[in-house]
């Protein structure tokens, strides 16, 4: 198994490209600020891998030339493609049967590609473990983890607002057509889940090849707030930018955070933001965090008033989505979403797509560190027959 990351921070706060393949690091050529070449539809497997139109107004958004599996507009014969200077940063979690990189020879075929996303205030360390999982068990996957806009290391890469659901997909979209990568599996955790959503929403029609997607614990559209002693991320999210960019001790952000009826598990999640606020190399007992808060706010509003069911209910043809629901969920999933889930899934049936409910059992809001072993149990039929 291989882990290759186009992002690691310098002493100088500037990121690097580098490969690391299992123990060994070594230089790779960087996937932003390139130019591709396309002298032919690239194929994989049989399908052509398409161009992604995107749909939108500015003329940036109008230059843009993005690739995904989504999509069904096939690139010109011989034309070049801008890549933007920065996307997001990634990790690309690699099973041991697969020998695949960006830079190779485009007539190479891909492995088959799952994306993995996090929520409001989380990081692509979040699905490490179990992505490392995922790839011991299905040897010839490989496995994207992002960190979206405004997060983790992809702080660093500043984006023009608005901070949104559907800019953060597009970001996403951005990433995977820089990558050369067509993933067959989208999952998305909370925000992520509506973020996957957004992404199949953005992809031009019809699709070239099926993509199966997973929402977890999130509906296509109202959020609800937890009950009373619950956690809520807008109170969360409100409680942090209260506090100084740097902070002395991790141990008294999470004292503060219990203090304010935060619980001790988000607290001690919440400090996974923080990273030592000197350079490699100096010392100094202070720390500063690692996401841009006034970016996350809007990102949580737009989380809040985007609404997907219209999608849901009028899914694209070879679309499968997967609502997951967890048992004690902070979410509180109200009985009209379920029901109209289930109504979906007889809709998508009719109209060649997807939509199927599952539970998690004895897991939270948090299923990948709650139950990890029954997610993988119920993610593992969209590895397998490849």
């Amino acid at each position: 198994m291989s882990v290759i990351s186009n992002f690691v921070a310098s002493p100088h706060g500037r990121s690097q490209s580098v490969a690391n393949f299992a123990e060994r690091k070594l230089k790779c050529q960087s996937v932003f600020g390139v130019n591709l070449r396309t002298s032919r539809p690239y194929e994989n497997g049989g399908f052509h891998v398409p161009r992604l139109s995107l749909g939108q107004s500015s003329g940036v958004a109008k230059r843009s030339s993005v690739r995904m599996a989504l999509v069904d507009e096939r690139l010109a014969r011989g034309r070049d493609v801008a890549e933007p200077s920065g996307v997001l940063a990634c990790d690309l979690v690699q099973g041991a049967l697969v020998r695949w990189s960006a830079a190779m020879d485009k007539s190479m075929p891909e492995p088959p590609t799952a994306v993995l996303l996090h929520g409001i205030l989380g990081s692509r360390k979040n699905w490490g473990t179990f992505a490392r999982r995922l790839a011991q068990a299905f040897p010839t996957w490989q496995f994207l983890l992002v960190d979206l806009r405004c997060h983790g290391d992809s702080a660093s890469i500043k984006k023009r607002g608005p901070h949104t659901v559907a800019s953060t997909a597009l970001d996403v979209l951005k990433l995977v057509g820089q990558l050369r990568i067509t993933p067959r599996v989208l999952v998305g955790h909370s925000f992520g889940g509506k973020v996957v959503l957004s992404m199949v929403e953005q992809a031009a029609k019809p699709l070239a090849r099926p993509v199966r997607v997973w929402v977890l614990d999130a509906t296509p559209g109202k959020v609800r707030a937890g009950r009373d002693g619950e956690d809520h991320p807008a109170e969360l999210i409100s409680f942090l930018s209260k506090l100084p960019k740097e902070v002395y001790s991790k141990r008294e952000i999470v004292s503060g955070l219990i203090q304010e009826g935060f619980s001790r598990d988000v607290a001690q999640w919440v400090v996974t933001n923080l990273k030592p606020a000197s350079p490699p190399g100096l010392s100094s007992s202070n720390f500063s965090w690692v996401f841009d808060l006034e970016g996350i706010a809007e990102m949580y509003q737009s989380y809040e008033e985007t609404n997907l069911w219209r999608l849901v209910e009028n899914l694209p043809r070879g679309v499968h989505v997967n609502f997951l629901k967890a048992e004690r969920s902070l979410h509180r999933w109200a009985l009209e979403d379920i029901q109209r889930i289930h109504a979906a899934e007889e809709l998508a049936s009719d109209g060649g797509g997807g939509v199927e409910m599952h539970v998690l059992e004895d897991a939270g809001h948090w299923v990948h560190a709650d139950n990890p072993d029954g997610l993988f149990r119920i993610l593992s039929s969209s590895f397998q027959g490849f």
